[in-house]
């Protein structure tokens, strides 16, 4: 096992960084679009035009829950400049995705949902339009609260549970010496994209149409869409444009679809950006979750059983809600080690906004829950919190609750370990100038005698890739023209860095240097969609496992004019060397006049859905991450200030140095926002304050001090270049550390996220 800290990440400049390799894998190659998008040049999708562009709007419905009793577009169509409007009379198919419509048909289902879309000559006028709209509703009461959810009307014709997963493993009679309870909730946090969605439909020749989206899952989106249209795949094209941040928000057609109809029926290119609220009240968000949870531990703190009951809010659609209740299920224990396992897991549709993909789905809620429950362990039993949870973490070889063994590495003591050495920051100075390091900063009214700090602690875990028997593969083909090469792959570059990994693959297995990645749309290969660190690990290999074949065919007449086995050369730094030194050449040298290319799929080894009693191998692989927080709480206003947030992760094997403490500092900054300011309040189903003023992200001003003091490197010898996921472990983990640390602050439960004001202040 070896390790990496901070130091090589920031000091790329020093001896150690000079020692890297020029390019390829390990070192920090900066991304290939970076000059264009700090000077602003990206082409987005905001950003693109065509010859006779129409403009889309959408009219969305202001209620939660209504029956549709008329729609009269007259109105719309006479105004000057509108050139199409579109209901669900119009639709040639009325649903995709099995359940949720394009249009609301007969009945409104949430707030936001879409009844309309207008095409015009100018995006004021389409907006009007939208507005001209005009529709009687029969309003209906909402279902808002999942648990009167069950007992309810139902609100789709297959009623209102989308999935119930009991678990049970071990003894349901086994009891511990020591017992804690607790209810936990979780609050809806919405993705809020950088850019809002945006995108651009292309009508063609062969009735078809070309959608030019930040897809995440073009291929899956082009299916979707072609059955909506009632069109064969083969005459829907995605083209994938630039995305600016991609969760849940980049894996709803909701925006996109209407463009395609509007496209068609005009004859026209049609673009629409939507704008912040139509962004917040159209796209999926992370599902508010019900938590109740009861530990048994014996004398020494070690868990003997866990019950635990997990009820999560589907909104008013089902999407991908089962998958994000299976992760919770499977990881309602925690990364640790846990005999006696009892857990009921429900997901329920209400008339609450759709929730969806968001980093970390199921088990950031659980994390919360499991985490307080642990402090409340530690609290009883008088034991430090650190220790209690050293006393119970799961090792490489241990069994899930659901059956599986961990058979990946899994350094959870080590990594807990780590960031409990590590030095705590000092304490502010009472003196004015460092009154801004208080909580609520300078103009805070606050006494600093009534602030207290708090450290806590939170341990937490992911899956990679698709589970419960997805089925994972990407494919990937590697060319090589007048010394460069070109890597065609249908993995969509993110944020999280695929492209740039892919030309570190191409770098360090064949010594070319100047590797570019071609734009991706429907015409290539599927890669599958963008999420569970999927692209790094399926789409790498694939991209690997071409280069690999390239370089055999780059190899073998080489090594038959020496006379020996293409596998006693090597590639490095440009150079081809034979084993003895007899042979020396360049890359370059080799390669001249010739073009070389090959195709190649990767995908890993099948996994299956879990059994009646939740059981069964569901998993690819696991990540882990601890986290400890450091707070300041004025304890007579409940303002809290995050001081420090110290990282250690299992990463397998550090791909970009630079590019990694980036993912992570990111998936913590995500974290701070789930614990103390990010929740889309939704009053009776309504969405209150869909901006970016009434839904606070942290900024600069409020992320802490973050440092990564330990990533460990572990190669997972299963996954390519054994690295493992990244960025939603720390979106995971940190939430659970900031509840924890409050508490310790303020001897408060501290058992909703996010927290309130109130549940900081200390009891007198």
């Amino acid at each position: 096992m070896s390790e990496s800290t901070l130091e090589p990440l920031e000091n790329l400049g020093d001896e150690q960084a000079e020692e890297r390799p020029p390019f390829g894998l390990g070192t920090s190659l900066p991304p290939a679009e970076l000059r264009t998008k700090t000077e602003g040049t990206f082409p987005y999708a905001a950003d693109l035009w065509a010859e006779g562009l129409l403009w889309a709007a959408v009219l969305r419905s202001p209620h939660a829950h209504a029956r549709i009793v008329s729609i009269d577009t007259s109105e719309a169509l006479r105004m000057r400049g509108v050139r199409a409007v579109l209901t669900h009379e119009d639709l040639p198919a009325h649903s995709f995705g099995g359940e949720r419509p394009v249009f609301a048909t007969e009945v409104v289902r949430h707030h936001g949902e879409a009844i309309a879309a207008v095409a015009a000559d100018h995006p004021d006028t389409a907006r009007m339009a939208a507005a001209a709209v005009q529709v009687t509703y029969e309003t209906l009461d909402p279902v808002t609260d999942p648990e009167e959810s069950f007992e309810a009307a139902p609100l789709h014709p297959d009623g209102n549970l989308v999935r119930h997963i009991p678990l049970r493993s071990g003894d349901p009679e086994a009891v511990g010496e020591i017992v804690v309870d607790g209810l936990y909730r979780i609050g809806r946090q919405d993705p809020a994209p950088i850019g809002a969605e945006a995108g651009l439909a292309v009508p063609r020749p062969d009735g078809g149409v070309e959608l030019y989206t930040a897809s995440t899952d073009p291929h899956g989106d082009r299916d979707l869409a072609a059955a909506c249209y009632g069109l064969s795949p083969d005459q829907v094209k995605v083209v994938v444009t630039g995305v600016p941040g991609a969760t849940s928000d980049r894996e709803d057609q909701s925006f996109t679809l209407p463009l395609g109809l509007l496209a068609m029926r005009t004859q026209c290119p049609v673009k629409l950006t939507a704008s912040r609220e139509d962004s917040f009240l159209g796209h999926a968000h992370r599902h508010p979750t019900l938590l109740r949870y009861r530990h048994h531990a014996d004398a020494e703190g070690r868990l003997v059983k866990v019950e635990a009951q997990i009820l999560m809010d589907a909104g008013a659609y089902a999407g991908s809600s089962g998958e994000a209740l299976a992760a919770a299920v499977s990881f309602a224990c925690g990364p640790y080690v846990v005999p006696n396992a009892f857990v009921e897991g429900w997901v329920v549709r209400t008339n609450n906004p759709p929730s969806g993909h968001v980093r970390g789905e199921g088990a950031m809620q659980v994390c919360a829950a499991y985490e307080a429950q642990m402090d409340k362990l530690a609290k009883k039993l008088g034991v430090d919190p650190a220790e209690l949870r050293l006393r119970n973490v799961l090792a490489t070889g241990d069994v899930l609750p659901t059956g599986q063994t961990v058979t990946c590495p899994a350094p959870v003591a080590e990594l807990l370990e780590a960031v409990r050495d590590e030095e705590l920051p000092p304490l502010p100075k009472d003196t004015p100038e460092d009154e801004w390091l208080l909580p609520g900063g300078p103009e805070g009214a606050g006494d600093p005698a009534a602030v207290r700090r708090g450290v806590g602690y939170g341990v937490g875990m992911v899956h990679m890739l698709g589970a419960e028997g997805a089925d994972e593969v990407a494919t990937a083909t590697v060319k090589i023209h007048d010394g460069m090469a070109t890597v065609i792959c249908a993995a969509v570059e993110t944020g999280q860095g695929f492209s740039t990994l892919a030309r570190q693959i191409v770098q360090d297995v064949l010594g070319i240097e100047d590797v570019r990645v071609a734009p991706v749309d429907t015409d290539q290969p599927p890669a599958g969609p963008a999420c569970h660190g999927r692209h790094t690990w399926v789409s790498g290999g694939a991209v690997e496992r071409a280069a690999k074949m390239v370089r055999t065919q780059l190899l073998q007449p080489l090594a038959h004019t020496f006379g020996m086995s293409a596998e006693l050369l090597q590639i490095a730094d440009g150079k081809i060397t034979s084993y003895d030194g007899v042979l020396s050449t360049t890359v370059a040298e080799t390669l001249e006049g010739k073009e070389l290319w090959a195709t190649a799929q990767c995908r890993p080894h099948p996994t299956e859905p879990l059994d009646a009693d939740g059981q069964g191998d569901a998993f690819v692989g696991l990540a882990f991450c601890a986290v400890r927080a450091v707070v300041d709480v004025d304890i007579e206003l409940g303002a809290i200030r995050v001081v420090e947030l110290t990282v250690a992760q299992d990463v397998g094997r550090v791909l970009n140095p630079a590019q990694l403490r980036a993912r992570i500092e990111a998936g913590v900054t995500q974290g701070v926002g789930a614990a103390l300011t990010e929740n889309l309040r939704t009053p009776r189903g309504l969405v209150r304050h869909p901006d970016l003023t009434g839904y606070p992200l942290p900024t600069a001003l409020d992320t802490p001090d973050i440092r990564v003091v330990r990533l460990v490197e572990e190669r997972d010898v299963i996954a390519p270049f054994g690295a493992k996921a990244a960025s939603a472990v720390p979106v995971v983990t940190t939430p659970a550390a900031i509840a924890s640390a409050v508490r310790a602050a303020t001897g408060r439960l501290v058992n909703r996220l996010p927290i309130r004001p109130q549940q900081a202040v200390a009891n007198p």
